[in-house]
C-alpha cells in the first residue's frame, strides 16, 4: 500500500526534524537523554528522510521516477499529524449527533508546574479525572442526564513554555436513563465560574491523596516539597487565587466539530510552518508565536538550539499515554449502543459523510497515484526501502 502524504508541502521550508539535527549532537554533549525521548527525537528527526527508506515508483506515461520516503507516524511529530488525525477522525465521526457542541479549556495554575514536569504520567491522569468529573457532575445534577465529552490534552504555550490545559468538546445535551434525550439551550450550558471551583477543588483533593500515598515524586529544585508542610504551603498557594475554566463559542454541529478536532487533536508544541529561520553557525532558531496578552498579535521569537530541544522535550508524553479521552455518554464502553440509543431519540442519522467530509486533497491525489512530473494517474510501484540498518546515536539515551 502507498504512504499517505500528510498535506504538509515537505521540503518547501524548514521541519523540526531539521532544526533538531543542527543541535541534537552539541545537545547530546550535555544532556543525557531518557531512553523514550531519544526515541522520539530520533523519529522525528528521520521522518520523510531516507533515513526511514520508502516507496519508488515510475511513471507509465513519462518513465520519471519518484521516491515518496516514510513518514515515521510519531505523534509528536508535527510533519505526520494530517496523518495522524485523520486514522482518528475516520473512527470518531459515528459518534458526532446533530446537536451543539460546547468546547471548554481547564487550566492548571503555573505554580504547579514544576511538580507537574517530575510527575506527568500521575498529574496529567489527574487533570482528565478532575475535569471529565466536574463535567459529568454539573451535567447530572442540572440536566438529571449523561453528557459525552471528549478532553485532549495540551501541555504548551505559544513559546513552547509548560501550560497544562485541558480541551474539552461536551454534548449539547444528555442521554437521560429512560433513554429519552435531554436538550439544552445552544448558547449556554455550565456557568463557568461553578465549574472552576468545584474542578479546583477535585484537582486538589486528588492532589493531597496522591501526596499521603507517596505517589509523588520530588527531585532537585523541588526536594523541599516533600515535606508535608511544605507540600500544603504550595497547594495553598497554587488553590487561593481563581482556576481559569474558559468556554470559547460553541460549535453549532457535528461538522464544525470535526474541523476544530481536525486542526487541536494532534497537535504538537509547534508545527512546521512556525518555524522561520535557522542559523546553524550561531545555533539559534527563530519561530513565530501568537502573544495572547497583546490581542494575539503575531511576533517572533528567537531561541538557542539548546533551549529549544529542552522546550520541546517538555512536552514529549509519557511512554503510552493516551492524550485523547472519551467520558460520559462516549466513554468506550458500550458508547455506540448509547449513541444509538441517542440518535432514536432525536429521530436522527448519522450527520458526517466520512468520505466527502475527511478525504484531503493530497489523499485522493494518492489514491489517484498521480505523477508528480506530468500530473498523469500513472505511477507504478517499482520497489520499496526501508531505510539502513538502525545504528545507536553517538551520544547515549538513558535507559530510564
Amino acid at each position: 500500500m502507498a504512504p499517505r502524504c500528510s498535506g504538509a508541502a515537505i521540503g518547501s521550508g524548514l521541519t523540526l526534524g531539521g532544526v533538531l539535527r543542527a543541535g541534537i549532537s552539541d545537545y547530546c554533549r550535555t544532556h543525557r537523554l531518557p531512553l523514550h525521548h531519544g526515541k522520539v527525537l530520533r523519529a522525528v528527526m528521520n521522518c520523510r528522510t531516507a533515513a526511514l527508506g520508502g516507496h519508488h515508483y515510475r511513471c507509465s506515461n513519462c518513465s520519471k521516477e519518484h521516491f515518496v520516503p516514510h513518514a515515521c507516524r510519531n505523534r509528536h511529530c508535527p510533519t505526520c499529524q494530517g496523518i495522524n488525525s485523520l486514522d482518528w477522525l475516520e473512527k470518531q465521526c459515528d459518534l458526532l449527533l446533530s446537536i451543539p457542541y460546547f468546547h471548554l479549556v481547564f487550566t492548571l495554575p503555573h505554580e504547579l508546574n514544576p511538580l507537574i514536569q517530575q510527575n506527568q504520567a500521575k498529574l496529567y491522569d489527574l487533570l482528565f479525572k478532575a475535569a471529565s468529573a466536574t463535567l459529568l457532575e454539573f451535567g447530572h445534577n442540572r440536566f438529571n442526564a449523561q453528557i459525552g465529552v471528549t478532553a485532549v490534552l495540551h501541555t504548551w504555550s505559544q513559546t513552547l513554555l509548560d501550560h497544562y490545559h485541558l480541551h474539552c468538546i461536551v454534548t449539547g445535551g444528555g442521554l437521560c436513563l429512560d433513554g429519552s434525550w435531554k436538550s439544552v439551550r445552544p448558547h449556554w450550558l455550565f456557568p463557568v465560574r461553578a465549574l472552576s471551583l468545584v474542578f479546583r477543588g477535585k484537582f486538589r483533593d486528588g492532589l493531597l491523596t496522591l501526596f499521603d500515598a507517596g505517589g509523588l515524586k520530588f527531585h532537585g529544585q523541588i526536594s523541599t516539597l516533600a515535606e508535608p508542610k511544605e507540600f500544603g504551603r504550595l497547594v495553598r498557594s497554587a488553590c487561593r487565587p481563581k482556576w481559569t475554566v474558559y468556554a470559547k463559542r460553541p460549535f453549532v454541529g457535528p461538522e464544525q466539530v470535526l474541523a476544530y478536532l481536525s486542526r487541536y487533536t494532534h497537535r504538537v508544541g509547534i508545527s512546521n510552518r512556525r518555524i522561520l529561520a535557522l542559523d546553524a553557525a550561531a545555533r539559534t532558531v527563530t519561530f513565530e508565536y501568537k502573544d495572547y496578552a497583546d490581542h494575539a498579535s503575531k511576533k517572533k521569537m528567537t531561541l538557542g538550539l539548546d533551549e529549544f530541544i529542552r522546550r520541546f522535550r517538555l512536552h514529549i508524553l509519557p511512554l503510552r499515554f493516551v492524550k485523547i479521552r472519551h467520558f460520559g455518554m462516549i466513554s468506550n464502553r458500550n458508547r455506540r449502543t448509547r449513541i444509538a440509543v441517542a440518535r432514536t431519540a432525536l429521530n436522527a442519522v448519522p450527520p458526517v459523510d466520512t468520505e466527502r467530509k475527511l478525504k484531503t486533497p493530497a489523499e485522493k491525489s494518492e489514491t489517484s497515484l498521480e505523477c508528480p512530473h506530468c500530473r498523469q494517474p500513472k505511477l507504478v510501484l517499482i520497489g520499496v526501502s526501508h531505510g539502513p540498518q538502525w545504528t545507536p546515536h553517538p551520544y547515549s539515551f538513558d535507559s530510564s
